[in-house]
């Protein structure tokens, strides 16, 4: 699957109603952090958990790259925190592909993010660009 579809699929159809920037986000963490936790060593193959694991990757790397844009309105501290865990991210990834770690904190790590922006959501309505 080429960057372009991958992206497209994460973060919605251009024909649906896409809502805030932080529900896109919401839903892109949901749909592969499912797919992470549903991976199960003794019935699926390891291609599916690979996959699982570059659809996460690249969106961390999304991620990763937006909050080290000077542009970004988070505080700095935050935008910090989210960067070290793009590169923990990216490393706990490779030790997965490795066969040396599970998906486990993958999953944890994600679940996290969605509970904050799931939060912050509740208490925050964003201003239209």
């Amino acid at each position: 699957m080429n960057t372009a579809i991958l992206a497209q699929s994460l973060y919605a159809k251009p024909t649906q109603e896409l809502g805030t920037a932080r529900g896109i986000e919401y839903k892109a963490f949901s749909k592969v952090t499912a797919r992470l936790a549903s991976w199960n060593e003794e019935e699926d193959s390891f291609g599916c958990l690979a996959e699982a694991l570059c659809e996460n990757q690249l969106l961390w790397t999304i991620l990763g790259a937006d909050v080290a844009d000077k542009g970004n309105g988070l505080p700095e501290q935050l935008r910090a925190q989210l960067f070290y865990l793009t590169e923990f991210t990216n490393h706990q990834t490779r030790k997965i592909l490795a066969k040396e770690a599970k998906p486990a904190i993958l999953v944890e790590i994600n679940t996290s993010i969605m509970r904050g922006l799931r939060d912050c959501a509740d208490n925050f309505h964003e201003v239209p660009k």
